[in-house]
């Protein structure tokens, strides 16, 4: 073999079908277009694409599964573009995680620095419908949990508050990550550490934060709701690693 081989390692092959895929989301951005409408015919896209039916078929049930669109039948049947769902998208990412098992520190390391611009950003967002959900969320912490489901209720209350941010936040991508956050602390905390006896002190800096946020937003400011959610998202970091250390020492003497 010559040098100028040397080193050379042959590239994946893919398939006409995904290739096919590839093209349509270029051509849906391309285009600008949304969801609701339709992908060109079968037949068109034989013809574009110069390939057999089948192909173009596999081609749009890869499209249908990854939630890109939907397959319609009948005279008015075709392909028609879908806004994916933030529980699909999140579902799936999740199952990306599932054996990487991030704990407490590594979601912290990120919620520290998305949770604070989050609450800025949607300060001035906020409308009085927020507000009264928001504070309505405030309201169910107010009190000592009677038993394990009200404690559990309380606990997704409070995280149900930063999702309510996430979603009102104007950035997409904040949003998002915000909210798959708040997906990874309700498992982290809520699943795996409901056994744990009620940490009340927790309890207390949750709902004496949110309701300064609370404050914070119906004042408009920006800047301070940034800083509370900094001091919020430090001390809940601090519970966190407490919480982590009880149940490493439980699992400890169980075994």
């Amino acid at each position: 073999m010559s040098n100028e081989n040397a080193g050379f390692r042959p590239t994946k092959r893919i398939k006409r079908a995904d290739q096919i895929v590839d093209s349509i989301k270029r051509w849906v951005v391309v285009n600008g277009r949304q969801p609701g409408d339709r992908l060109p015919n079968e037949r068109e896209l034989m013809e574009q694409f110069d390939c057999a039916k089948g192909t173009v078929r596999e081609a749009l049930k890869s499209l249908e599964v990854q939630g890109l669109v939907s397959i319609r039948t009948g005279p008015n049947g075709g392909a028609v573009l879908e806004r994916v769902p933030y529980e699909r998208a999140s579902q799936l990412l999740r199952n990306f995680l599932h054996f990487e098992q991030p704990g407490g520190p590594d979601i912290y390391a990120l919620r520290t620095l998305v949770e604070p611009e989050i609450a800025a950003q949607v300060t001035p967002l906020l409308t009085a419908g927020d507000l009264a959900r928001l504070q309505a969320l405030v309201e169910r912490c107010e009190h000592p949990a009677a038993d394990f489901d009200e404690r559990i209720d309380q606990r997704i209350a409070e995280l149900e508050f930063h999702v309510v941010l996430a979603e009102r936040c104007g950035n997409p991508l904040l949003a998002f990550i915000g909210r798959f956050l708040n997906d990874l602390i309700r498992d982290l905390v809520i699943f795996k550490k409901a056994q744990l006896p009620e940490q009340r002190e927790f309890s207390c800096a949750n709902l004496e934060y949110h309701q300064q946020l609370m404050a914070a937003f119906r004042d408009r400011d920006a800047e301070r709701a940034r800083t509370l959610m900094q001091e919020h998202m430090r001390s809940a970091e601090h519970f966190n690693i407490e919480l982590q250390g009880q149940l490493e020492q439980r699992m400890l003497v169980s075994d």
